[in-house]
């Protein structure tokens, strides 16, 4: 029986650990891997303290500070997923996809976010066949040649900015007028003389024979349909929480995403607190998870030793 079972191995969830470590809760991490979402970056530049480090960098350095702590308090159960958790009479029964069940009284969820994915025709036909979600993964296939990112997000620009450095060119659709990126990242990316960026055209169908060749896009000011022919598309468009497994144990907003309080991180189940990407905070980057998921733990460990 485990104080505190921890799920997620993102900077919510290793934070959490850590802290969980030094206040000697008896508990287990659960993670398919550890990273998160950055894991696919090539140059993360705001994360506190260390200007420059690629997400497979900044992964390792989680699993270290994790490991260097952990001892005989934090156990750590990497490569599985929490398929369910369900409330007992002691707390809380937790499930993963290997079969093994696990018992704490409290839960920490840090599921965080999964790729939204490109819905318009074509593109399940071409994923991975010349349509992507990870430029760092598979942009390098596409140097010298011709490739689109649709997603006008911080993420869309810096996966143009990856792009840029082996591709032909690198054209952005984006749907609204207004970029989302910041306004120093926008600068800095549409300077490059192979980058052109486009507001107001959503992309309506992606092209292609055995590959991608094209992408249709709609002009939404003037309604006039286009077509670039281009080799790849990098999609960029936001991100799903990953919290399926709780439609029936916690509150979800309309989006899906956990809806806590924010002073504790509570959730309105009792004995379930949750941090990240997959809550319904305002603000999601790797900093405010990590400080989320203390926050967190600070809430945990009063309310577990006010028992």
């Amino acid at each position: 029986m485990y104080d505190l079972i921890i799920i997620g191995g993102g900077p919510a969830g290793v934070a959490a650990g850590v802290y969980a470590s030094r206040k000697q809760l008896k508990s287990l991490l659960i993670t398919k891997e550890f990273g998160g979402q950055s894991v696919v970056s090539e140059d993360i530049q705001n994360w506190i303290g260390t200007p420059h480090i690629s997400g497979a960098d900044l992964a390792k350095t989680f699993e270290e500070h994790l490991k260097e702590y952990a001892g005989d308090i934090v156990t750590i159960k990497e490569g599985a997923l929490v398929s369910d958790i369900e409330k007992t009479d002691e707390g809380f029964e937790v499930t993963t996809d290997d079969g093994e069940v696990h018992k704490s009284t409290a839960v920490l969820v840090t599921t965080g976010s999964g790729r939204r994915k490109l819905e318009v025709p074509g593109a399940e036909e071409f994923d991975n066949k010349g349509l992507t979600y990870c430029a760092s993964c598979d942009g390098p296939l596409f140097a010298g040649q011709d490739v689109v990112v649709v997603g006008g997000g911080n993420a869309g620009f810096e996966t143009a900015a990856q792009l840029l450095a082996y591709a032909k060119s690198v054209t952005l659709l984006h749907r609204s007028a207004e970029f989302k990126a910041d306004p120093v990242t926008v600068e800095k990316v549409l300077a490059h003389e192979n980058m052109t960026a486009l507001t107001n055209a959503e992309p309506t169908e992606i092209l292609g024979e055995s590959f991608v060749n094209g992408v249709k896009y709609k002009d939404i000011e003037s309604g006039e349909e286009k077509t670039l022919d281009v080799s790849g598309v990098f999609v960029e468009i936001g991100v799903v929480p990953n919290t399926g497994f709780l439609k029936d144990v916690v509150e979800l907003d309309a989006y899906n995403r956990i809806e806590i309080d924010p002073w504790t991180q509570k959730t309105n189940t009792p004995g379930i607190w949750a941090a990240g990407d997959c809550t319904n905070v305002r603000y999601h980057q790797n900093n405010i998870s990590a400080g989320d998921g203390v926050r967190a733990l600070e809430d945990i460990y009063v309310t577990l030793k006010a028992k």
